[in-house]
């Protein structure tokens, strides 16, 4: 039996971040994944592969539609879909030896195979060459898995997941999308740029539940205008295969007839066939392991983090509760802000949001103020071409500190990072709206909306 201090059981980024920062700090650490290629979902099938192409789509939508306006001319604009999931791949590809290469640096050992506890310190690795691990700890970290939806046979072809639809082997005529989450906007978008008909189906009225309502409500108008025709309040109650058509029902409405089948209604966490029943590890009913404040599950020297555990479903949030685990084993300072873990929606113009929304302040009963200014008042968002949207900041109506800021518009994936260090450090919007930005760039626009927090923004 080989023993070692850590076995972390799942080489996603809160795997294998923890898997590095445990190894940083002294510990003999272990790797357990049952892929051939390391870096989880995100990297290999998920967010990585979708931001190539989303990159490449709007790279064809600018030159196809756009460029004109920018006084380039560009005639006879095509693209090559081929190339453009190649280069997905090869993107994946490299990011994945990377992390080869970091686990040969701090001397990480891997094993491939699926990851079963037998008991606390206890793992057995089902695989090529199959062996039974000794830790003094073990660390869940095995993610999630597209959520299914009662009639809707996936087919894992026509009718599939993000997997499916980052690889269609041609641009499907018509697609239609269940689902108007994060995935199923931005692969939506994908296509919709590559000339597919989108249609997003919807069981709320609104996209994007759980990001600013009066946001998601603007960049929907923002997305109909590019191509993707939305249906809210649709109960989607089959989907199938026929003929080599796919049929998709929803309550109360005619059926409809497409090419392909993306369905985008939530990732479930994936605990099951970890031997968590046999050791009666607590879980909530949807499956998600309950974990302490340093995250350890109900059996003392088990921890689970990322999206095997409650809170969002996101990359960044597994990598830093990977980083407080490593630490709090060590004996160090254990802790990770969930007010500071921002949400990004690759769409264009993006989505970005970190903190509160007005609708939490409002049921939590949180006096605040809010300030917000348009890009269309920016002078960089204007030389850009890409003036929709704006950046709104709450702030405590009494100390002023920052509690949400959410922003539509041009990079606001990479803008939403000085919010989220403000809330971080217990910023102030006067904190902000003081601290000088250099001009003319985008990030302006954030200092624009604190300044308006107090109802005195400058350039408009």
């Amino acid at each position: 039996m080989t023993q070692h201090d850590l076995v972390v059981i799942g080489a996603g980024p809160g795997g294998y971040v923890a898997a590095i920062r445990a190894a940083q700090l002294g510990m003999n650490v272990a790797c357990v994944e049952k892929e051939n290629a390391l870096g989880g979902t995100c990297l290999r099938v998920g967010c990585i592969p979708s931001k190539a192409l989303l990159e490449s789509s709007e790279l064809y939508r600018l030159a196809h539609s756009h460029l004109a306006e920018f006084g380039v001319t560009a005639d006879g604009v095509k693209f090559d879909l081929g190339k453009m999931m190649q280069r997905k791949d090869q993107i994946v590809a490299t990011l994945c030896k990377g992390i080869e290469g970091l686990f040969r640096k701090h001397k990480i050992t891997r094993y491939t195979g699926h990851g079963r506890i037998l008991a606390a310190g206890k793992v057995q690795v089902d695989g090529p060459q199959p062996t039974e691990l000794s830790a003094k700890n073990i660390l869940i970290a095995t993610g999630s898995v597209s959520a299914p939806l009662k009639g809707v046979e996936i087919d894992g072809d026509l009718i599939g997941t993000s997997t499916e639809a980052l690889a269609y082997p041609q641009v499907p005529g018509h697609l239609v999308v269940i689902g108007a989450g994060v995935i199923g906007l931005e692969l939506g978008c994908v296509w919709a740029r590559l000339g597919s008909k989108v249609t997003v189906l919807e069981y709320l009225d609104r996209i994007l539940p759980g990001m600013d309502t009066e946001l998601a409500t603007e960049a929907q108008k923002i997305l109909q205008k590019q191509g993707l025709d939305f249906r809210l309040g649709m109960r989607v109650t089959g989907a199938r295969v026929q003929d080599g058509r796919c049929v998709v029902e929803c309550d109360g409405q005619p059926p409809i007839d497409c090419d392909r089948v993306l369905l985008a209604v939530g990732r479930l966490p994936n605990t099951n066939d970890l031997g968590l029943d046999n050791l009666n590890v607590a879980r909530t009913n949807r499956g998600f392991i309950q974990v302490d404040r340093h995250f350890q599950t109900s059996i003392p020297g088990i921890y689970a983090i990322g999206d095997a555990i409650p809170g969002p479903m996101l990359a960044h949030k597994a990598e830093e509760e990977g980083v407080a685990c490593a630490e709090g084993l060590a004996g160090k300072y254990c802790h990770v802000n969930y007010d500071a873990i921002p949400g990004v929606v690759y769409t264009d113009p993006e989505i970005a949001s970190v903190g509160k929304t007005e609708e939490q302040l409002k049921d939590a009963g949180i006096p605040y103020r809010k300030g917000a200014f348009p890009f269309m008042a920016n002078g960089r968002a204007r030389a850009l071409g890409q003036t929709e949207g704006r950046v709104k900041i709450l702030a405590h109506a009494e100390t002023d500190r920052v509690l949400g800021v959410h922003i539509l518009g041009p990079r606001a994936g990479d803008l939403i990072a000085e919010a989220a260090t403000a809330i971080e450090f217990g910023a102030s919007s006067e904190d902000i709206a003081r601290t000088s930005h250099a001009h003319p760039t985008l990030a302006e626009v954030i200092k624009e909306a604190a300044f308006a927090v107090d109802g005195r923004a400058i350039h408009i």
